[in-house]
């Protein structure tokens, strides 16, 4: 080929780059400027205040809480003594084992002294097989299943056929939840008499934290840096993202580690997805869309106080499988609920909430993996001007790293969690690093979850290799 004519097509290529970079940049100043005045709130609340009103309020519903677990041996019996801890008024704790083979359900009968009970469960969804049911002799409120192998979305349908409470939290067995977790996430249903459906609140990495008894007692950093980095993108995409969008009823996302749901709106919606590994995305949609369809007032909200710690990916290996499974869930709920897209009948979620999971969460991969290609064709082999090489450069650290930065300030100005001035420094400087090392290998993970997700392969259960982090005691 002409060398003038593909220098010609990397100008071009660049200039869409350059282009894309510069509005997702400026959706991302939007989607800020909505959320700010929430986060401006948020600085001024006394939440211990807030939550002991809903502590005593005789009107505070009743939850139960699902733990689906597979091969979670290391953290389950961490994850259920905190889910036990809650302070809420009522409410029971079903942990699901997924078909494990290994020592998940002995633990958990081990620990808290469980015995067989009869199965009264509900056919709301049809599951796999549950074989055993157990109670605990010192938690009354406490309950394991046993069932056959088929996947997350499987194990929540059938806690959800068990639960006897009108609402549910769906929590991932590798996670801690503060006390008060419960009480922040039901207050806006409470206080909406209904009118919120779904609530979803926020998730941080526990990894390095002091934790005792089960509880974050001391926020820490882990000392690799993959897992601070992992740390700086929950605060971009939690307290940037999700909250904009949350105050525009278009959120398309609840956390699969934590959310609360109206029991009666998930069995009317069909319950979750076997069929997708994003079944906690696609829930959420398919509610805003029965929702729309039903010209419901009801809402789905974000809460921006954090309430739940997981345990992120340590290795490379790790951090890969989750990204590429995040990546494969995306892809299909879009493509599973394409009619919604730019269509008016579902309003905001449809004109712009599914375009912007598609261009800015979805596509973005491509984008990037395009703008590092052409940095390197340009410094290394003089297919552009040095000048487009620099301007594109300085594109992709302000799209990935000042806007990681953005959300560290940020985190520190509204909830002042980590307790030195030494591990906020060390957040920012991290994080104006992300373009320089770890955000190339994201954008080729997602890549790869995006390629991925054209091969329809059967959904499966990540493998974490988790640690445990009740390991983490000091």
């Amino acid at each position: 080929m002409n060398p003038d004519i593909l220098t010609g097509i990397v100008d071009v290529a660049a200039a869409m780059v350059i282009f894309y970079m510069i509005v997702v940049a400026l959706i991302y100043l939007v989607l800020f400027l909505i959320a700010g005045p929430k986060i401006r709130k948020e600085r001024e609340l006394n939440r211990e205040e807030l939550i002991e009103d809903t502590a005593v309020n005789k009107d505070t519903f009743p939850v139960s809480v699902l733990v689906p677990a597979y091969n979670e041996e290391v953290g389950v019996v961490s994850t259920a003594r905190s889910m036990l801890a809650l302070h809420y008024p009522q409410f029971e704790v079903i942990v699901i084992d997924d078909g494990s083979i290994d020592q998940t359900a002995e633990r958990m009968i081990h620990a808290f002294d469980m015995q067989p009970i009869n199965l009264a469960v509900r056919r709301h969804f049809q599951t796999k097989e549950v074989v055993r049911g157990y109670q605990s002799k010192t938690h009354s409120n406490l309950y394991l299943l046993q069932k056959e192998n088929g996947g997350k979305a499987d194990a929540l349908n059938a806690g959800i056929n068990f639960s006897k409470y009108p609402y549910f939290a769906a929590i991932d067995g590798d996670s801690l939840l503060d006390r008060d977790a419960l009480l922040k996430t039901m207050k806006p249903i409470i206080d909406s008499n209904g009118l919120v459906t779904a609530t979803g609140g926020t998730v941080r990495i526990a990894n390095g934290s002091n934790i005792v008894q089960n509880r974050v007692e001391k926020i820490g950093l882990a000392r690799q840096p993959m897992v601070i980095m992992q740390i700086i993108e929950y605060f971009r995409a939690f307290l940037i993202g999700r909250l904009g969008l949350s105050r525009m009823n278009i959120l398309l996302i609840i956390s699969g580690a934590f959310g609360v749901f109206e029991k009666s709106r998930v069995i009317r919606a069909g319950g979750y997805d076997s069929n997708t590994v994003g079944e906690d995305m696609e829930l959420v949609v398919r509610i805003h869309r029965t929702l729309k369809e039903e010209h419901s007032k009801q809402r789905i909200e974000y809460i921006q106080d954090p309430v739940c710690w997981t345990e992120a990916p340590s290795t490379f290996a790790s951090l890969r499988a989750q990204r590429k499974r995040w990546q494969k869930g995306l892809a299909e709920t879009l493509w599973k609920h394409r009619k919604m897209m730019l269509n008016p009948k579902y309003q905001g979620i449809g004109m712009f909430s599914m375009p912007y999971y598609l261009i800015v969460e979805l596509l973005s991969s491509l984008f990037e993996l395009l703008g590092y290609l052409i940095i390197i064709l340009g410094i290394f082999f003089s297919f552009i001007t040095m000048e487009t090489t620099i301007m594109m450069g300085l594109f992709t650290v302000f799209y990935g790293s000042l806007l990681s930065s953005l959300a560290v300030l940020l985190e520190e100005w509204t909830y002042h969690k980590y307790p030195d001035l030494k591990s906020i420094c060390l957040l920012y400087l991290w994080s104006l690093t992300e373009s320089f090392w770890f955000r190339p290998l994201v954008v080729w993970w997602r890549c790869e979850g995006l390629l991925l997700a054209l091969t329809k392969k059967k959904s499966e259960w990540g493998d974490m290799n988790r640690k445990g982090l009740s390991q983490e005691h000091t």
